[in-house]
């Protein structure tokens, strides 16, 4: 057999199991022409599993946390109220895209629907959040893969803030909205699913999204339009994307991913090019 008839083999861009890099169509999973070498680049390969990408936002709505104190810091972020310590300034949150009817309606900065969900008003509210998400998140791409927990984690986001914005609130953020979207997806899985397994998995969810309803009535200053918008948003995209028990993880979920990838970055790079000219300004 000649050089130029030789298979090769290879992982699928799309499901990572082994084939020949010659089909028309993966076996495993149906993507058209795997071999493709625009299909094999980094961009469509992706880089780490669930947990790095868990990791990876964790890292984020830190860095963002930090930024925020620093480009406006003030004595006044070490007030030892336990829901004021490290808050940062307001100025410092509408500089890096918070958002609300007056960023998104009156400025139109519809960048900010990203960004917002990288920020955060204090310490418990950055630990609330990523406590929530690193529990989350792992249950997330378990019953519906790595790519569809990325569109769900950006698109409730961006949904949440913007069911607020319309509801008249006028200046948000936080990651809740994503994370009630994870959990409006979990929601939809377990009553689809059913069983004991689903059943459970219902329950066990539903106490999550109680505690966070009546958390938000009781405490002042919680955005309930943004959580609820996200668990719509979440539930509905659960619906639609399907999940591993129904439909597999495609190639689409992952140009879909890689989309969500994209906007998010460029959304919070425009913000950080924001807060350093803004502190470079200041001074």
């Amino acid at each position: 057999m000649s050089e130029n008839n030789t298979s090769r083999a290879q992982l699928c861009p799309s499901c990572r199991k082994l084939i020949n890099s010659s089909v028309a169509r993966c076996p495993h999973c149906g993507l058209r022409s795997p071999g493709s070498r625009w299909k094999n680049t980094l961009l469509f390969t992706g880089a780490g599993g669930g947990q790095q990408i868990v990791s990876a936002l964790i890292a984020i709505n830190a860095f963002m946390f930090v930024l925020s104190l620093v480009i406006d810091f003030r004595p006044s972020s070490f007030n030892f109220s336990p829901m004021a310590f490290l808050s940062p300034s307001n100025q410092s949150l509408f500089t890096l895209g918070a958002t609300g009817t007056i960023p998104l309606f009156q400025l139109d900065r519809w960048w900010s629907l990203v960004t917002a969900g990288y920020l955060h008003g204090g310490l418990l509210h950055i630990v609330f959040n990523m406590l929530a998400l690193r529990q989350l998140a792992p249950l997330v791409i378990q019953e519906y893969g790595l790519n569809r927990m990325v569109v769900l984690y950006t698109v409730s986001s961006i949904g949440g803030f913007f069911i607020s914005s319309l509801a008249g609130v006028p200046f948000t953020l936080g990651a809740s909205a994503a994370v009630c979207g994870l959990i409006g997806a979990l929601l939809y899985y377990g009553k689809s699913r059913g069983g004991v397994y689903g059943q459970n998995l219902f329950s066990q969810i539903g106490g999550w999204a109680l505690g966070i309803a009546v958390f938000g009535f009781v405490v002042p200053g919680i955005n309930n339009w943004a959580h609820g918008g996200g668990m719509l948003t979440g539930a509905l995209l659960g619906y639609l994307l399907g999940y591993r028990e129904r439909k597999k993880e495609t190639f689409n979920h992952k140009v879909l991913a890689m989309g969500c990838t994209a906007i998010t970055l460029l959304a919070l790079v425009w913000s950080c090019l924001i807060g350093v000219l803004f502190l470079f300004f200041r001074q």
